[in-house]
């Protein structure tokens, strides 16, 4: 076992295990040392006032109006990253624990003690909702995909609202369950594609895209999501689960426990894990589900795994103004070019990113009009210089287009990535705003992602029916 992936018996949890952590589940930038600072406890808030604003309430004062007590199901490193970013948003309160593994529960439990949270530790998530009925109102999921559908049912129908990680399932059926669930409980389900919440995203999807349409006609887009090579996840024998445990809840051995994500049993590979969350921005952007992907990919590296190391993907969607494709890419053996996404029109592009400091630009075409007004609006800032011209050098026949210049995006992000669409989702709860991603918009992109390793399989264009995305 590497000393990397062996964890410390402490029940504290490290600066550098947290930026680990939010690294690989996709916050994507470390955070400043503020972030590590103790968030305020919660205190009243105005009906009327879903803003932000600090108490010095103790831990242990009277339960307020606005007050939402929360347990959280599955607190591996997804789990304790959505733990980081909900101890910031004032009114929410951590009261319960739940996690199979003995190291995980540990953890969590002392960084939200640190915090002034007094939490109960659970194994089983029947036992927190059995004990804790009318204690809690809402649970977040972040289990493996396999368990998301038996664990969010069972909170909606126990009366919480529940918060979900993406996927929401690694089984269409069970997604589909899911929305049923949801419909007949009434409770609030938020699927966690937390690009629909952050700001960034906001501003320029349906302000510069949709709204005042920037780019023009949009034609296509680009994303992707690369990863360097990596050991496989290891534990301390302190903490290794006796075999009876893994089997009383479905894993067949350590190894896969630790490492689900790569086994078909559990997940969905790295096209689920880390493709979700850019390809339901296709869907965003062109106002459309996709018609068709046609994909290409392999096991091809890790060879002790299950799933695809490597997808490249190709979408085609029916956008209001004409045919328009995607394509997206996860490789797990580079970390060339990270995480982004680029929207392409005829007028001009936009490259966005969740790293504040990757791209975030748009890009007008010599063609386009000029964008000035729209930097005086305040929605664009101002234009950078163009790279240097091509030279008489280059061969006349490449015909090259002129170099354009940059226009930030305006908009920035100071919180942990995932902490916007909690605060959408503890906002829906106490004031009834609108879900950013309710269960049904969830489920539609469940499946234009799980077709991709269809295709992959299939060896071919897969076509989708309008029908399949309906519940």
């Amino acid at each position: 076992m590497s000393e990397r992936n062996t964890p410390e018996a402490s029940s504290e949890w490290s600066r550098r295990d947290f930026l680990r952590s939010a690294a690989s589940a996709g916050a994507g930038w470390a955070l400043g040392q503020a972030a590590f600072a103790q968030p305020p406890a919660s205190g009243p808030l105005s009906a009327s006032q879903p803003a932000s604003m600090p108490s010095s309430a103790p831990a242990s004062a009277p339960r307020k109006a606005d007050q939402v007590n929360v347990g959280i199901i599955g607190v591996g490193e997804q789990g304790r990253v959505l733990i980081e970013a909900a101890v910031r948003i004032p009114g929410v309160r951590f009261k319960a624990v739940c996690d199979i593994w003995p190291y995980s529960q540990k953890l969590a439990a002392g960084r939200l003690k640190s915090y002034g949270h007094d939490v109960t530790v659970y194994e089983d998530y029947r036992d927190m909702l059995d004990k804790e009925k009318g204690a809690i109102d809402a649970a977040i999921v972040a289990t493996p995909d396999w368990m998301h559908a038996e664990h969010a049912m069972a909170c909606m129908q126990a009366g919480l609202h529940v918060y979900c990680e993406k996927e929401m399932s690694n089984s269409l059926e069970k997604a589909k369950q899911m929305v049923l669930a949801q419909r007949a409980t009434g409770r609030k389900l938020q699927i966690g594609h937390q690009r629909r919440s952050n700001p960034r995203y906001l501003h320029a999807i349906n302000k510069l895209i949709h709204e005042v349409k920037l780019l023009g006609r949009v034609t296509h887009a680009n994303a992707q999501w690369n990863r360097a090579v990596t050991e496989e996840l290891g534990w301390a024998k302190t903490y290794e689960l006796s075999q009876e445990t893994l089997n009383q809840y479905g894993y067949a051995t350590m190894r896969e426990f630790r490492n689900w994500r790569w086994f078909k049993k559990y997940g969905g590979g790295p096209i689920v894990d880390l493709g979700s969350h850019q390809i339901d921005l296709f869907s965003w952007v062109f106002l459309n589900n996709p018609k068709s992907v046609t994909a290409s990919g392999g096991t091809d590296y890790y060879k002790n795994y299950e799933w695809y190391d490597n997808v490249m993907a190709i979408y085609e969607f029916d956008a209001p103004e004409g045919v328009a494709r995607a394509f997206y890419q996860v490789l797990t053996t580079t970390a060339h070019g990270l995480f982004y996404e680029v929207f392409m029109g005829v007028d001009g592009s936009i490259e966005i990113s969740e790293i504040p400091s990757s791209g975030n630009n748009a890009f007008r075409e010599s063609r386009a009009p000029e964008w000035d007004k729209w930097a005086r609006m305040g929605l664009l800032g101002r234009t950078k210089a163009p790279p240097v011209s091509l030279t008489s050098e280059v061969i006349a026949d490449a015909r090259p287009t002129k170099p354009l210049g940059a226009w930030p995006l305006p908009v920035q992000l100071a919180k942990p990535a995932h902490q916007p669409h909690l605060e959408n989702f503890f906002d829906s709860i106490r004031y009834g705003v609108p879900l950013n991603c309710p269960a049904e918009i969830g489920y539609e992109t469940a499946v234009a992602v799980l077709r991709a390793n269809d295709a992959v399989e299939a060896a071919r264009r897969l076509e989708f029916k309008p029908e399949e995305f309906k519940v």
